[in-house]
């Protein structure tokens, strides 16, 4: 397909664009609305809480699975095609969500939810990279930015308060005729923009893509929840998972037109931005993570509240977004993330210094400045790197972004909340020694309760502080990698040929 890139970049689909995120802003919504209706989803089916879990666990390996793929998809199919699949797989797993009479189902209709909503993402990112210019790419993505953010600040909050007053199928309800209205405006206004290309499913590369995603996201996951290390399900899946990934890096960089094409890391502030991301998402995490167990298990304050006290920042976050991708078209990434990652460097090192009473507007406070400086560094970051790559790379730069986000998401929290158990065992035995050794053990049951709450609060509270100060060199370590980008201008070869006539060569090649 033969688009005028020139005319497009004159005047961008805006119409079009909205469209898409609304879409995704829904899909992502949906995803963290559930978080904490777990609890009551788990009592009205009698399951355990392990079994419970699958209903995060299976939509996360479905991404995991589907955003891989989601390059071939990309290239094979047209953007208008590829969403109203994508958008309707959602609306179907959202309506069987419902009226889901046993457990089951209802995994089964997050999976098939899931299936569409990790389409969209990559979708919605492939179309702004083509619809603007790379001098007007940091605005586009930053309004990518404040969808992919503020969506998941209104998640936990809006659930909360839905599940307080009414029954968890309210949260798929109000969900689905946005779902449908969207499905709608797609038939009407949508149009195709994207190029396209003759390519082949490589099986054997989506099942290799399958395991070795699959495993490793399926196995970190449960190794930071109740599973652990030493499970043999664990090791087990992250070996099988690693082993396959080894075996499908291997294979697509021998593929003339691979799956998920490797060879984009020769590009080097896409292989820096890569890798900053991957490091950033581990301490991005560990703040959504560590803050609400500190603020509901510690300080004992509710979930809805614990939500309250998050959604400034990311609000704030959301807000920022587009005000980032402005400056990031003025200045360029590198000042922009120096700037944020120097805020998220000292905010970190302070929360891993809390106390068993530290004021909930303090935390408010610090986790909303925190944000504020992650949201100037991510955005930027993935924008330079992707702004490095030909417009025929870029469904597997989108692919590989999202693809290594889930996977050092899950990877991180892992790691965190390992680090986190660890030094509260050890922490507890300490403090529970030193009350032995100083005589002050009480003699009545009440009284050693008691004293066992105590310890163990002080105990978890030690293990929240250390992981964030883990997490602290964690993003020293992202600060000091940003020092090395440097800002990229569009190529050469691109200034003398408009994308739409690469493409074309593209696709005479791999017709040929």
């Amino acid at each position: 397909m033969e688009v005028d890139i020139n005319k497009m970049h004159e005047k961008p689909p805006y119409g079009m664009i909205a469209i898409l995120f609304f879409g995704a802003f829904v899909a992502i919504l949906n995803n963290t609305l559930l978080n904490i209706a777990l609890p009551v989803i788990m009592n009205e089916f009698q399951v355990k809480p392990s079994a419970v879990q699958w209903l995060t666990t299976g939509y996360m390996l479905v991404n995991g699975i589907m955003i891989p793929a989601s390059a071939f998809f990309v290239r094979k199919f047209t953007n208008r095609r590829l969403f109203l699949t994508a958008m309707t797989l959602f609306t179907i797993g959202t309506a069987l969500a419902i009226f889901a009479p046993t457990f089951g189902m209802l995994v089964a209709a997050r999976m098939i939810q899931a299936s569409g909503s990790a389409l969209m993402m990559p979708l919605l990112m492939n179309v702004m990279l083509v619809a603007f210019p790379i001098e007007k790419r940091g605005a586009a993505m930053g309004m990518f930015g404040l969808v992919m953010f503020t969506a998941p600040a209104i998640g936990p909050t809006l659930s909360g308060w839905i599940v307080e007053h009414y029954s968890w199928r309210t949260l798929f309800e109000i969900v689905l005729p946005f779902a449908i209205l969207t499905i709608v405006f797609a038939l009407w206004k949508l149009k195709n923009i994207t190029p396209n290309t003759v390519v082949k499913l490589d099986v054997f590369s989506l099942v290799l893509s399958t395991i070795g995603f699959g495993g490793l996201l399926y196995g970190f996951s449960s190794a930071g929840g109740e599973k652990g290390w030493g499970d043999p399900l664990v090791y087990g899946t992250i070996s099988i998972g690693a082993v396959s990934l080894i075996v499908f890096i291997i294979r697509q960089l021998r593929m003339e037109v691979p799956m998920l094409d490797f060879r984009i890391y020769k590009y080097p502030m896409f292989a820096l931005a890569s890798v900053i991301s991957i490091v950033l998402s581990v301490a991005m995490f560990s703040g959504m993570i560590l803050t609400p167990l500190y603020v509901q298990e510690v300080r004992g304050i509710s979930p809805f509240e614990a939500g309250i006290l998050m959604l400034p920042g990311a609000v704030l976050m959301g807000i920022m977004s587009p005000i980032t991708g402005r400056l990031f078209d003025k200045y360029g990434a590198r000042i922009l993330a120096i700037t944020g990652l120097v805020i998220t460097v000292i905010t970190t090192f302070y929360l891993s210094r809390l106390e068993l009473d530290s004021g909930y507007y303090y935390l408010m406070a610090l986790y909303t400045i925190r944000m504020f400086g992650m949201s100037m560094v991510m955005m930027p970051i993935m924008t330079n790197g992707l702004n490095q790559l030909p417009m025929k790379s870029n469904p597997h730069g989108t692919a590989m972004n999202n693809t290594l986000q889930q996977v050092s998401g899950a990877i991180g929290s892992a790691i965190l909340l390992t680090i986190m158990t660890k030094r509260m065992e050890n922490s507890g035995e300490t403090l529970f020694n030193d009350a032995a050794a100083s005589g002050n053990i009480p003699a009545d049951k009440d009284g050693m309760a008691a004293m066992e709450h105590a310890i163990g609060l002080k105990a978890m509270l030690d293990g929240i502080n250390y992981s964030f100060l883990i997490a602290t060199f964690i993003s020293v370590a992202a600060l000091i990698l940003t020092l090395f980008v440097k800002r990229v201008r569009p190529p050469k070869f691109e200034e003398k040929k408009s994308p739409a006539e690469s493409e074309l060569i593209e696709t005479k090649t791999v017709q040929e």
